[in-house]
Order: C-alpha cells, then sequence, then structure tokens
C-alpha cells in the first residue's frame, strides 16, 4: 500500500482514503493502489462493504494531466471504474469540496455517492479539448438524463453538490462527518441483500431525449463554441448512451478520447491551461515572498474600464471607492454599477443579501483624497501620460506609503509614470480589458523599480479577483498591444493594397479570431486607436502608409460601433454590415498615396501576414525581455485579444506549424512586398530557433534551465 492511498478497517468497513496532495490526482500509483486495495477487500471474507474518501481541501481534481501524452499505463482510470463497479460488496464514495473529471467519474462507478454540503461535482474535460473519457459521457446521461447530461458536460460548469443530488448524479448530502456517513451508509448496503445499484445497469430515461436533441445541440454549439472540437465530440458520445449498451458505449467512448488526446487542438488547450500557471511564477520572486494586506482600493474614473474594474474588486469583496472629477459622472458611475448587480441577481448569479453587501462596501468622491486609505489604488483615466502623471504625482502626496499606486495604461511608458512619484518601488501597471468584469486577462506591468513584493501582491490580487495575470516589462504597448500593433498594420495594409475589411476579417474568423482586426477596432473605437498612434508617433515607422485606413475613420467621425459606423456599418449599433463607401474611400486614399491596388489578394496572404506578424513580433518581446516566456505571450492573447484556445496562441500556433515555415513566409513577403520599414526582417530569435529546429517550448526550457 503506498503513502498515496491509506486503508484503515472498522466494523467490516475498509476505508480508502486518497492522499496525493494538492489536488488527489488520480496517476498511476494512485489507481493502482485502489484497484489492489478493491481486490483485496473483495477476497477478505471479513470485509462486507468498502468506502473511498479522500484528504485535503478537496475530493480529486482529476487525472494526473502530466501523464496525458505519456503512453498509457494500465491499470488506467477507465478499467479502474469498471472494476470498482462490478465489485460484489457495496462501494459507497465520500466526496466534499470539489470533485472533477475522473474524481467524478470515479464517483459514478460507485454504488453510492455522498457528499458534504457546499460541495461541487463536474466535468471539464470540454476546456482541455477532451471528453470524459472514463465513462462520464456513458455514466451521466443514465443517472440524470440525456439532455441535462449535454449541458453538464459541454459547459464542463461545477454543479453544486444539492443541484447534482435533485438531477440524480448524488444520492445524498450528509452534515457532520462525510466519512462516518458513507460508512454507516456502506454497512446499511451490505445488509439488504438486494442487487448493488450499478450505473451501467441503467438506461437512459426516454423523456429525456427529445426529437432532434443531439443535432440541436451540436447546432447550438456551431455558435458558442465555434470551431472547438470536443463540444460536438462529447454530443455524439452521449448519444451512444441511448443508442449502445454501456459496455458499446464505453468501448466507443474510450476510442475517441484517446484520438480526441493525441489532436493539436487538445494539446492545444492543455498548453494553455499549464501556460495559465506557468505565468504566476516570477523567476526572480520567491513564492514565499511576503504579500502586502489587500483589504480596499481605490479606483480613478467611472467610465466604462473603471467600473469594470470596480466591479471586479466588488465580486471580491474588496471594499473600493471610486472617484471622478463631476457629481453626475459619479453618479452614473454608480447608477452602472447597481444595474450590474441587480442583474446579477436576477440572473442567479448573486444573492440579494450579497449584492447589498457590495453596494454597502462602495463609496465615491470628487477628489483624490477619498483615497488617503486606500491599500491599493488603480487609475483608469484617460489615457494621457501627462494627465496620468499629474495624478500619480498627487497620490504620492495623498496616499500612505504603504499603499501601491496602480496605472492601467494600455500603452504608455510606466517608468515615466512612476517618476513623478517619491516611490517609483510601489507603481505598477494593471492593464485590465474591456469590459473589466468579463475579460479574463489582466497584464501586470513591472517597472524597472517596481519591488518584488509589489510585483507578487499584484498579480496574487489579479487571481484574487478571478483574472489570468501575465507578467509584462516596459516597452510600447507592453506585450498584447504590441503585437496588436502589427496584426492590425498589417490588416490595415492590405486594405490599402485592395482587400475589403469584410475579406481580412472572415480569412482570420474563419481560422478562428473571436472578431477580425477591423471588427476589433470598429469595438475598440476607431477614436481611441488614432489617439494612442499619435501620441506615439515618434515610435511607431516613419510610414506615410502607416495605418491610413484607420487614420480615415477617425478624421470622418466613424469612429466604429458607438457612431454606428467605422470600417462597418452598425444600424442597430452592434450588427455589422458592409459599407461599400468605405471600400471606395480606401480605394482613394491608396491612390493618393502610390500603392498599387491589387485583384489577386488571397485567404492564404491575409492569413500569412497578419498571424505571423504576431510569431515574429511576440520572438522580438522575448529577446528583449519584454515578454518572460513565450506560453507567457499566447496566455495574453488567449485570454485578452481572442485568439483561439484550441490554437494555443500565437505562440505554440507557430511552433506547431514550424518556426522555418515562419522565417519563409518573412522571405517570401520581403521578396514580394516593400521593405523599407523592415516589416519582414524576422526577429533574430525566430531565425535562431528555426535554424536549430526547435520551438518556442525549448525556448521557455532553456530559459527556465538557466534561471
Amino acid at each position: 500500500m503506498t503513502n498515496l492511498l491509506k486503508k484503515t478497517a472498522s466494523n467490516g468497513v475498509v476505508t480508502l482514503t486518497i492522499n496525493n496532495p494538492p489536488v488527489n490526482a488520480l496517476s498511476f500509483v494512485v489507481r493502482q493502489a485502489l484497484l489492489d486495495a478493491v481486490n483485496d477487500a473483495e477476497a477478505d471474507s471479513n470485509v462486507r462493504a468498502i468506502v473511498i474518501g479522500s484528504t485535503g481541501r478537496l475530493f480529486s481534481g482529476g487525472a494526473d494531466i502530466r501523464e496525458f501524452d505519456a503512453p498509457i499505463i494500465e491499470p488506467g482510470l477507465p478499467g479502474l471504474i469498471d472494476r470498482i463497479e462490478a465489485c460484489t460488496k457495496p462501494v459507497v464514495i465520500a466526496l466534499f469540496g470539489t470533485t472533477l473529471g475522473g474524481g467524478f467519474e470515479l464517483a459514478m462507478g460507485c454504488h453510492y455517492r455522498i457528499a458534504s454540503p457546499g460541495s461541487f461535482v463536474g466535468l471539464p474535460e470540454v476546456h482541455l479539448g477532451l471528453i470524459p473519457g472514463a465513462g462520464g459521457t456513458q455514466r451521466l446521461p443514465r443517472l440524470i438524463g440525456a439532455e441535462a447530461a449535454i449541458e453538464a458536460i459541454t459547459t464542463g460548469r461545477h454543479i453544486p453538490g444539492e443541484e447534482a443530488v435533485a438531477l440524480g448524479a448524488l444520492d445524498k448530502i450528509a452534515d457532520g462527518d462525510i466519512i462516518a456517513a458513507a460508512q454507516a451508509a456502506a454497512v446499511r448496503m451490505s445488509q439488504g441483500g438486494e442487487r448493488l445499484p450499478r450505473t451501467c445497469d441503467r438506461t437512459v430515461d426516454v423523456a429525456s431525449v427529445t426529437e432532434g436533441l443531439f443535432d440541436s445541440a451540436k447546432a447550438k454549439l456551431s455558435k458558442r463554441r465555434r470551431g472547438f472540437e470536443a463540444p460536438p465530440a462529447a454530443v455524439n458520445a452521449i448519444s451512444w448512451s441511448v443508442t449502445e449498451s454501456c459496455p458499446e458505449g464505453l468501448t466507443k467512448e474510450r476510442t475517441l478520447s484517446a484520438k480526441l488526446k493525441a489532436s493539436i487542438q487538445s494539446k492545444a488547450q492543455r498548453h494553455l491551461f499549464f501556460a495559465e500557471r506557468m505565468a504566476l511564477k516570477i523567476p526572480d520572486i520567491p513564492r514565499n515572498t511576503p504579500l502586502r494586506d489587500v483589504r480596499s482600493a481605490g479606483v480613478i474614473g467611472a467610465g466604462t474600464m473603471g467600473i469594470g474594474i470596480t466591479l471586479s474588486l466588488l465580486r471580491a469583496g474588496i471594499p473600493v471607492t471610486l472617484v471622478e472629477t463631476e457629481q453626475d459622472a459619479l453618479e452614473r458611475g454608480f447608477g452602472r454599477l447597481r444595474k450590474t448587480l441587480d442583474r446579477d441577481v436576477e440572473r442567479g448569479r448573486l444573492s440579494a443579501e450579497k449584492r447589498d453587501e457590495r453596494i454597502e462596501s462602495l463609496s465615491g468622491g470628487l477628489k483624490l483624497e477619498a483615497l488617503s486609505g486606500a491599500d491599493f489604488v488603480i487609475e483608469a483615466a484617460f489615457e494621457s501620460l501627462e494627465l496620468k502623471k499629474d495624478i500619480f504625482s498627487k497620490l504620492d502626496k495623498i496616499t500612505r506609503d504603504t499603499a501601491i499606486l496602480a496605472s492601467n495604461t494600455s500603452t504608455l511608458d510606466l517608468d515615466d509614470i512612476a517618476q513623478s512619484t517619491s516611490r517609483p518601488e510601489r507603481v505598477i501597471g494593471t492593464h485590465f480589458f474591456s469590459p473589466a468584469n468579463i475579460m479574463r486577462l489582466l497584464e501586470v506591468v513591472r517597472g524597472e523599480r517596481t519591488a518584488k513584493d509589489v510585483v507578487a501582491t499584484t498579480m496574487s490580487l489579479g487571481k484574487r479577483i478571478g483574472k489570468v495575470p501575465a507578467l509584462s516589462g516596459v516597452g510600447y504597448g507592453f506585450i498584447g498591444n504590441r503585437m496588436l500593433e502589427d496584426y492590425v498594420r498589417e490588416s490595415q495594409m492590405l486594405l490599402l493594397e485592395g482587400a475589403t475589411p469584410a475579406q481580412v476579417d472572415g480569412v482570420l474568423e474563419k481560422w478562428g479570431m473571436a472578431m477580425g482586426p477591423c471588427a476589433v477596432m470598429d469595438l475598440a473605437g476607431q477614436d481611441v486607436s488614432f489617439l494612442t498612434r499619435d501620441q506615439n508617433r515618434h515610435l511607431l515607422p516613419d510610414d506615410p502608409r502607416y495605418c491610413v485606413p484607420g487614420d480615415l475613420m477617425n478624421a470622418l467621425g466613424w469612429f466604429g460601433q458607438k457612431t454606428r459606423r467605422g470600417f462597418y456599418q452598425y444600424p442597430d449599433g452592434r450588427t455589422r454590415k458592409n459599407d461599400p463607401e468605405v471600400v471606395t474611400l480606401i480605394k482613394k486614399a491608396a491612390m493618393d498615396l502610390g500603392v498599387r491596388q491589387r485583384n489577386d489578394i488571397s485567404d492564404e496572404e491575409i492569413f500569412s501576414r497578419c498571424i505571423h506578424a504576431l510569431v515574429n513580433r511576440g520572438a522580438q518581446l522575448l529577446d528583449d525581455g519584454i515578454a518572460l516566456r513565450a506560453s507567457d505571450i499566447d496566455v495574453i492573447w488567449s485570454a485578452g485579444y481572442g485568439f483561439p484556445a484550441y490554437r494555443g496562441g500565437p505562440m505554440f500556433f507557430g511552433s506547431t506549424i514550424g518556426l522555418s515555415a515562419a522565417v519563409d513566409a518573412f522571405k517570401d513577403h520581403e521578396k514580394n512586398l516593400s521593405n523599407d520599414f523592415g516589416y519582414w526582417t524576422p526577429a533574430p530569435l525566430l531565425v535562431k530557433l528555426a535554424s536549430e529546429n526547435k520551438t518556442f517550448a525549448d525556448f521557455d526550457a532553456d530559459r527556465r534551465g538557466g534561471a
């Protein structure tokens, strides 16, 4: 018996306790120990029943993801669960905290499932490009019906224990000692003399299979989870629970699961899973670095960004003081906050009591002095360097010495802002993405003199408010927007050369981008994009063609969705409609600039110029030390810029197709297009890795090894 599984016996009941911290992953050693223990218990005439429990804060996070790329070593999880289900003695499982993936599948193979109050269960495999491969698609529909199983598996949501009991996935919620309750249930079952309730012996409730259910579910997923392979594959697998016997369905499920596990999509999504966790680790900052206590926060600016940041903080239970310069603006901000929190209550995401607590923890002011007691102040004012320097200079005198001062700037020089204070070591960048209460990414910008504990505290705060934090150094646009600059530049060069906004966006959206670059600029506001370019002209190429279409939209007052006109028309304020006049205007601008328009711009050229520009700029940011890891770049672009998760991020994708292919693409573009401004000169790091037949993962590994 391994230390990862503890065994005790009392009153004829053997209790097997998984002890594999931190998440009690069902690794090979745990599986083998469970299998041996179940076999021993069944062979022992003194044993009447078996209870399975675990230690720690949660029952189990599921399978050990680190084993996914290795050959399967038996016993695999499917075989172990089949063996437990076939056991002739009652097997009762005692769940608590969170039980996910293979842990929940293990529970469904047991004869009785009991859980503690406040527990959750779920099958989140779709988020890793997988389906539940240890019986989940066959057993769950037999317990809760096909329609409910489709919803649970394709969303991967965490289901509250009480709801799981109501659905039929769990048998009971028990107060008190959960192991004692499970042992008592095991004794009762061993005395019953009835056939043990095996999930695989059940059939799917016919009432849960409405006509066209599976086709309808896949049609909805094609819109909601566009491009993802795993969700519709899960629906197909669930349909087998209706059309096949359980053994046949399990066999087909395992074949499909293995196919998905070997797919590029799953490898990409697993890459991001680990990348998000790696992003929290800063090489020169020890994990035990003491964190500053953040009990209160201040937000400057009640615009869209400020309100989103405030909501994120309030939802995490952090009291916020919101500051604006005018009473009307402050009251509008408060109104928007209350409206959003009321909507949370209406949708069941928040109790009325919690809403009232959050509103009670919100205060406001018209002067920066209102922030004198805040632990963490986030400035979300207009994107002007002089304005931000003025604000930070005043905050330096108003706030207490221990307060962290953060700027939400998206492009400006954080070190310059920090120099306007007497404490640059306590100044940091917190680049949120709009709407900040919804978007997952938080780009944390570390200044030249930012203290280590300030960085660690900010990364921790990001996680606390439900964001995915990733670190950047100081540089124009940091990581995300610096790469976006090249991406947008190429999209607008293509417009000047003869492509249409619909063609450019269509190619990239079909490939998987959430929105094409022209639509993104219309959403962000052509005026906002112009202002950013205008303030940073000294950092941009002195190219008369540079982003001329966007500048033209701004000059016309066609700012995008908010004016119902930009690269597209927006009759209802949201739905885009092609605008022939825009094409005509851009064509005239091209003629004035002497840019030859052509009709032979292919989808392949659009894709290559835009995506390879991303990969190349990412390589340069790594070389410059602005980005720590290629995987951090992937996190930023997947969580904040609509890069498809099933592509793994631009750096992962570049490595997937081969970095030599990216270098070759640059050589082709250099030959066929003007390179007067160095647009098609590949980054030295990209050339180096390609010549050595390495990937960005190799670069990350080398950097870790040298750290």
